[in-house]
Parts: structure tokens; sequence; C-alpha cells
């Protein structure tokens, strides 16, 4: 069975209406990691069927260079599921990456994805495991259930905190999607981000913050995108394009950073071998490095070599 890629980059993930030619068709050019065409709120219940023909044909004939390429399909609970999964998949399933499930409550709906995808795959002589999927935590039974989620497939790439429909599952008083609700002095979101994040880092997957409705104020769209930011999200969704140059921005590390995590890397690599003296800690000019220094490092320097970006400086072996 083919392994998926849970490293793919996901700093700006582009939600994409599947019912809408023209912004599938303007969405190719828009510098998003990640674009995902919608079949689920998006997209009106008598549009649906058509939509999923018209992903297909996009998926096929559209260029998606150098994005991840995602569906996402409905609900289990809805009669439209296994029908977008059929037909999205076997039209267009070596030209997709991974597939979106919204509202995940628990294991088992991961579960039957998986069965679904595999009998597809293997009925139509794809790539057994190839596509991925990601899944949306959008309810109180999603995020207490969130690790077994996690870990009910090898195919779950990312897991994806749904702000609007959970705001609305546990009564939260505030009808701005994404921002806080009025009368409650700390961070209302700092539970349930914190929550995921520890089920995607136990896993080994990625965590992706929900989207911020109000799309043309970007200043507000880049405080909270700084918030799941520094927790240590991997990206959070664009509804606008308008937000994705900010989201690319804040979820990639500043050049300074990347630069020190890359002296890091080459310092460490030195100082433990046999030509560095064989040590387990040393000084990088005024900075003690160790193994917990390069493991931090590890991953800055694996985020910006994802966003493509190059080094400014160089590790000088000191002299004597």
């Amino acid at each position: 069975m083919t392994t998926v890629d849970r490293l793919r980059p996901r700093r700006s993930c582009l939600a994409v209406p599947g019912s809408n030619p023209r912004f599938l068709e303007k969405a190719q050019g828009l510098p998003a990691d990640q674009v995902f065409l919608d079949l689920e709120d998006a997209c009106a219940p008598l549009a649906k069927p058509e939509a999923r023909h018209t992903i297909v044909k996009f998926l096929n004939e559209g260029d998606w260079t150098g994005k991840t390429r995602v569906v996402r399909v409905n609900d289990w609970t809805t009669e439209w599921t296994y029908r977008d999964v059929v037909t999205v998949v076997e039209g267009a399933g070596p030209n997709l990456d991974c597939i979106m499930l919204p509202k995940v409550q628990d294991a088992q709906q991961i579960v039957a994805l998986d069965l679904l995808l595999t009998q597809i795959e293997k009925t139509m002589g794809f790539e057994v495991g190839r596509i991925g999927i990601e899944a949306q935590i959008e309810n109180a039974q999603g995020l207490n259930n969130v690790n077994e989620i996690a870990q009910a497939s090898p195919r779950v790439e990312t897991i994806i905190f749904g702000p609007a429909d959970f705001m609305a599952s546990i009564n939260m008083k505030s009808l701005v999607v994404g921002e806080q609700p009025p009368g409650y002095p700390a961070d209302a979101y700092h539970y349930i981000l914190m929550k995921i994040l520890m089920a995607a880092r136990a896993n080994n997957l990625q965590a992706i913050d929900g989207p911020y409705l109000q799309i043309r104020n970007v200043e507000g769209y880049r405080e909270v995108a700084r918030r799941a930011a520094a927790l240590g999200f991997d990206g959070k969704w664009v509804l606008h394009p308008g937000q994705v140059e900010a989201s690319n921005e804040i979820f990639s590390p500043s050049q300074e950073d990347y630069d020190h995590a890359e002296l890091i890397l080459d310092a460490y690599d030195y100082y433990t071998s046999e030509a560095g003296g064989k040590k387990g800690s040393a000084m990088l000019g005024d900075e003690m490095i160790d193994e917990a220094s390069r493991k931090m490092a590890l991953v800055i320097s694996g985020k910006g070599r994802a966003a493509g970006m190059r080094r400014t400086s160089k590790f000088e072996i000191p002299e004597g």
C-alpha cells in the first residue's frame, strides 16, 4: 500500500465552491499551498450533483501545479457522501491528493471513508492508499474523540478546526466566526486548538485552523492566524484571495529564524562528528546548542524548506 504525504505545505488552504466554474478557474492562479474544491457548505443541495462533475472536469483539465488538491465531500449524516466520493475519486482519482471529511464525530466515520476509498482504488486500478484524508472537527463529540479520529487510518494527514459549526454546537455567544465571544476575558478557543494540536502531533499529523469569515478584514484575519501559528498550527483556511498572502507569511518562519535554524543543524552535525570533537553540546556564538536545540531547529527548517525559503547565511567551521 502506498503511504500518504503528511508533510505537504498547507500554510494557506483555499476554499473554492465546487459549483462555480469562474472561481475554480481563478483558484488555479492563486499562490495558495492547498486548494479544496467544496461540495459541502459552499454548494446548495440542488447544485451538488452537477458540482461533482464540474470538480472532476477541473481536476483533470486544470493546472494545479504546486498545490495540494483536495475535495471536501458532505458529511456521513447526509445522503450525498457516498456519491460525492465515488463520482470524484472514480472520475479524477489520479489528480486528487486528499478527501476532506467534515463534521467528523468518531473514528468509525474515518474508517468508513478509508474502506470506500480502498474499494474505488482497487476497482479503478489506482494506487491503493495514495489518497489522504483530512478530518474536520466541528462539534463537541468530535473534539472528545479527536485522538481516536487521528489514529483511525494511515490515510489521515490533517486535523482541521471548523469554528462556525463548533461555535453553534456549544452555544457560544458570538456571531463572528473566529472572534472571541463578548464577556469572556481569556481566549475561548485555546482549549479547542490545543486539543486538536496535541492529537495531531501525537500522531505525526498536521493541524489546520479554520476560516475567518470577515473576508475584507485582513488585519482581523492576521490576528487570528497569528494565534494559531504561535501555538504551532501548520496553516489556516483562506476564503478570499486577499487572505492568501497573509496566511503564507504568518505560517512561514521569518528569514532570520530560518537561517538560524539551519545554522544550528549544521553546527550540531559538525560538533557531534569526529572532526568536531564528538561533543554532545557546543557553543554557537553566545548560544549553547544540544540535541534539544536540534529538534527545535528541525521544525523551523522543515517549515522554511517546505515554503521554498533559501538560506542567506552559512556555517563556518571554527579555526583551530
